[in-house]
């Protein structure tokens, strides 16, 4: 019988920790997808963040580096400089990279380094309890934050991709989401075009990929996916950002 549908090789056998509905376990698949596709496995280094994924060295079958909180960008220019035959990715949830990690997640973008950013938005801080993170929406019920985000308070949510892409370094910046079978053939075709940006020297790519929480955001599975479209999309739109081989003018897909 001929197989259709198989475990990428760059994933591991082992299980995963995450919580039921957590969707890091999709974005984990299509990450060893790409590397798989490009026949790269034997020359990517991926750089593991503090967060939900800090395990993620025990999933890709790739080398992998634990980097302190929010370094992963500077843990992955030093590398990429150092060998740049590597193929090299970080993998950083909102809290790591755009809280304690926002001077190496900007600078590094504003240089150009020639690396892959894989970047979870899930709008809170998943691992610590449910805390406020940057990308928290206005309203929006965490446990630092118990009668919703107050922007005249805690100030405004971060929007990444729009703020990367305003600099000249940043060869893509796209925003997916994993809500559903179409979001996530998208999101594959942009963390594809992530690696292969990569592969051919065109500097910096970041693909952001909204996630769900249903554990902090105390819903369902089902509720959070619906959660995360009815919500977090419209204020965090879906498309191309930045794209070098574009007209450059900004978003240009939705």
């Amino acid at each position: 019988m001929a197989i259709v549908f198989d475990k990428p090789h760059a994933l591991t056998d082992n299980l995963m920790h995450y919580c039921p509905g957590c969707t890091h376990g999709i974005v984990h698949r299509l990450v060893a997808e790409a590397i798989d596709e490009l026949g790269v496995e034997d020359r990517t280094v991926g750089i593991a963040p503090v967060g939900c994924a800090v395990f993620a060295y025990n999933y890709f079958n790739c080398d992998m580096i634990e980097a302190a909180h929010g370094r992963a960008p500077a843990v992955a220019t030093g590398m990429k400089r150092t060998h740049p035959e590597l193929v090299v990715f970080t993998y950083q949830g909102d809290g790591d990279l755009a809280a304690i990690g926002t001077a190496e997640t900007v600078h590094s973008a504003t240089r150009g380094e020639n690396i892959t950013i894989i970047f979870i938005n899930n709008c809170i801080y998943g691992m610590t309890g449910g805390q406020m993170a940057p990308t928290t929406l206005p309203g929006q019920v965490t446990t630092t934050t118990p009668y919703g985000r107050n922007p005249k308070i805690q100030g405004n949510p971060v929007r990444v991709c729009e703020l990367l892409s305003t600099l000249d370094g940043v060869a893509y910046a796209a925003r997916v989401s994993v809500d559903s079978p179409a979001n996530v053939r998208t999101a594959k075709k942009a963390i594809l075009k992530g690696f292969k940006n990569q592969l051919d020297g065109k500097g910096f790519s970041i693909i952001e990929v909204l996630s769900t929480c249903p554990t902090n955001w105390g819903l369902s599975p089902v509720e959070a996916l619906s959660w995360l479209r009815e919500n977090m999309i419209p204020y965090y739109p879906l498309g191309v950002y930045k794209d070098i081989e574009g007209d450059g003018t900004g978003k240009e897909a939705k």
